[in-house]
């Protein structure tokens, strides 16, 4: 990147409510121009592998990734290394690995290699269960199984609310494909217009898009994001197949901006912390798109970036779950009342040592990153977390006894963060479904803003905090315990409908012309507002609507009544004065 350090910048102030810049996201094509890789530097390196008889693949329009390809014999010239080939210690397979790291020239201006090494390739997070865990049985799954379906996720989430996400685009990072019969079947049962959907696939790095072993991680992420939002204008799949590559997938996802602002990923890969897929994270935050990360379905992570389930292990299929440049989702245990009908309870989801292996919703301290700005208001005394890392995850929303359509005809419960991010991609549909319709920018990156509801009285209005359940394991030592507030399972909770609807989207900022060209007042400007009790409000101003920044009538204050009263005595006799009210967490 040409200006890493302004990227960074630019998206702290981005969320900032008191910011010139608040919300005002740039496109593709501004960030390519403002931050990202010099057009000289990336014919740089373009000489370089061309230099050592590699081929260029593909090329990206924001210059941060160039694929090549070539005999083996190229690529070792090129890197230095020697490539061989070795027998996966768990996966019954072989696997290719350079016998020491790359080298290149200390002027070439590289960030990272990836695909040297196919030992990790990316995995699903989601879990079909052996059964040993018992499940509430109170969902509408048209197999009779009482796992839950279709709308029933909008009862438990967003009960009443009418949005549906229409006029929307949800993103799916996939690393496989799916059935289309198994998607058409599965939106006709569940109803409410989701047959309408169109589902649109983008391939890449050669893949053809004929499903395979990890089919059922795909239709899950499609049909849960259609659950949650049955009206949604499309959804589109991002697939690279088993052997893509991870960044490639994310960077496509990056120039749909101007027209996706939800994404989702339900899979995990190794190799990071990896420096240019934070770069992709960071310009979709600056692009104003939000990502969802399944944060893993390994319980509890261990302490230290080597530990046997650390997060920032390299070997680890644990990527990019630490990364605090998009949200991190975990999963819960869902009760509901009647058959899919309304909220009853949640608890940690964790079904403990099943299936060969401990599974459940993770959750723990990065060894790598330092705790954002957002995070570091919340207490972490009582819940096991950091005050100097990244703790995972921040949000959750269920995951277990979830129906899935896929297989080409097959039917059957799954659990996992899988279920979580995609649903809440869904959930985001509406908030920027309801955001748009107020002429307001899409929500982009939540995180400045539900650490902040979290951090007042609105908080218990917005989310259902998880106080019941653990994510331990046999090797955690007893780590990690839900409790109340934010925690190391489940983060900050579930999302509780229109009340976060109406934070994250705004619906409270008004913005108007309360003074017209001509006329003339007597006395100081004074307008009621009606404000959720425990949100904080600053008043802008302008003095013509070509203006380009708005200017602060004063410095954000809490709300402590639902009635506000504002006044500008600079407002007297003045011809013109546009004025909006802008709350915030």
């Amino acid at each position: 990147m040409r200006d890493p350090a302004g990227l960074s910048n630019f998206v702290e102030r981005v969320y900032d409510p008191a910011s010139p810049v608040y919300h005002q996201f740039l496109t593709a094509t501004e960030l390519a121009a403002r931050f990202g890789p010099t057009e000289r530097d990336y014919e740089a390196v373009k000489n370089f592998a061309l230099g050592n008889g590699l081929a260029v693949s593909a090329t990206h329009g924001n210059r941060m990734l160039l694929d090549v390809i070539g005999p083996a014999s190229a690529v070792e010239k090129a890197f230095q290394v020697t490539l061989r080939t070795y027998r996966h210690p768990t996966e019954g397979r072989d696997f290719f690995a350079p016998d020491t790291e790359p080298l290149v020239g200390a002027a070439l201006p590289l960030a990272d290699i990836q695909g040297l090494s196919d030992y990790s390739r990316p995995h699903p997070r989601c879990r079909q269960s052996a059964g040993a865990a018992a499940k509430p049985q109170s969902g509408s799954a048209p197999n009779g199984s009482g796992e839950f379906f279709g709308t029933d996720f909008r009862n438990a989430y967003a009960p009443g609310v009418t949005l549906t996400g229409q006029g929307q685009t949800v993103g799916l990072a996939e690393f496989d494909g799916f059935y289309a019969s198994d998607i058409s079947t599965y939106a006709a049962q569940a109803g409410s217009g989701r047959g309408n959907i169109p589902v649109h696939t983008v391939l890449l790095d050669g893949y053809d898009g004929t499903p395979g072993s990890g089919n059922f991680e795909v239709s899950l992420d499609i049909e849960m994001a259609m659950s949650m939002a049955p009206g949604l204008s499309r959804i589109v799949s991002f697939e690279a197949g088993p052997y893509g590559q991870p960044n490639d997938v994310l960077n496509s996802m990056l120039s749909y901006s101007g027209t996706i602002k939800q994404l989702s990923s339900s899979w995990g890969w190794a190799w990071g912390p990896s420096v240019t897929t934070d770069n992709i994270f960071q310009s979709m935050e600056a692009a104003g798109q939000s990502f969802f990360n399944a944060a893993g379905d390994s319980d509890a992570f261990t302490t230290g970036a080597n530990s046997e389930n650390g997060v920032d292990n390299l070997s680890l299929d644990n990527a990019p779950s630490s990364s605090p440049y998009i949200t991190q989702a975990g999963a819960t245990t869902l009760s509901m009342s009647g058959t899919g009908a309304s909220y009853a309870s949640e608890r940690v989801w964790n079904w403990g040592y099943d299936n060969g292996s401990f599974i459940g919703t993770s959750g723990g301290i990065s060894s790598y990153y330092a705790i954002p700005s957002w995070q570091s208001g919340i207490s972490m005394a009582a819940n096991g977390g950091s005050a100097s890392f990244r703790n995972i995850p921040d949000v959750a929303l269920t995951g277990d006894n979830v129906y899935v359509g896929y297989g080409d005809g097959t039917g059957g419960g799954f659990g996992g963060t899988s279920c979580a991010a995609p649903l809440w991609a869904g959930f985001m549909a509406l908030v920027n479904q309801q955001a748009i319709a107020a002429g307001r920018p899409a929500a982009g990156f939540i995180n400045p803003a539900i650490y902040s509801i979290a951090a007042g009285a609105a908080y218990t209005n917005c989310f259902h905090d998880i106080t019941t359940g653990n994510n331990a394991w046999g090797g955690s030592l007893g780590l990690y315990y839900a409790k109340a507030g934010y925690d190391l399972c489940t983060g900050l909770g579930t999302p509780a409908g229109q009340n976060l609807i109406n934070v994250l989207a705004g619906s409270s900022a008004i913005q108007g012309i309360v003074r017209e060209a001509g006329f003339t007042a007597s006395g100081v400007f004074n307008c009621t507002w009606s404000v959720v009790a425990g949100l904080r409000y600053q008043v802008h101003y302008k003095t013509n609507l070509l203006q380009a920044n708005w200017m602060n009538l004063g410095s954000p204050v809490p709300a402590t009544n639902t009635s506000l009263a504002v006044s500008d005595a600079n407002a007297v006799n003045s011809p013109q004065r546009f004025y909006r009210l802008i709350v915030s967490p």
